[in-house]
């Protein structure tokens, strides 16, 4: 598995940028970088199961995954436990074993006033230049989003 790492300097406090990037409405809007529709259904609490979803063609697409940690306002990780695929759930198939156990690293950073954000993220090589395009720009998406 691949390490890919993201940062940004937000000038917002980090309990904004927090809220903002995981708020049920202000998700959609930065990782509509990512694909557009996407939203979570779910729990940031951790140890709660979430799924990050999609629109696809013949149901929605996506990962199941776990939150790990959750220290408010600092740091969450999430684990990638499956896909989903045409709306149903996928643990075990050999699609899913690249995949499993993956990790996103949210860091919230006081930096006097503003917040470093740092992303740190498992991929698989077929996906890496394709986080390595679309992570910069939803950071900056967030960002316009946080300093409204």
């Amino acid at each position: 598995m691949l390490k890919l790492h993201f940062s940004i300097i937000i000038d917002a406090p980090k309990e904004k940028v927090w809220d903002t990037m995981l708020g049920e409405e202000t998700y959609k809007i930065w990782t509509e970088v990512f694909m557009p529709g996407s939203h979570f259904i779910g729990s940031w609490s951790k140890g709660s199961k979430i799924l990050f979803l999609a629109p696809g063609d013949t149901g929605e697409m996506g990962m199941v995954s776990r939150i790990e940690e959750n220290r408010l306002h600092e740091f969450i990780s999430i684990e990638h436990l499956g896909m989903i695929n045409d709306g149903k759930e996928d643990l075990t198939s050999p699609e899913v074993e690249p995949w499993k156990g993956a990790h996103e690293n949210y860091t919230f950073k006081n930096k006097g006033g503003k917040t470093e954000l740092l992303i740190d993220t498992d991929t698989v090589e077929e996906f890496k230049q394709e986080f390595e395009d679309k992570w910069p720009i939803a950071l900056e998406k967030l960002k316009e989003i946080c300093e409204k």
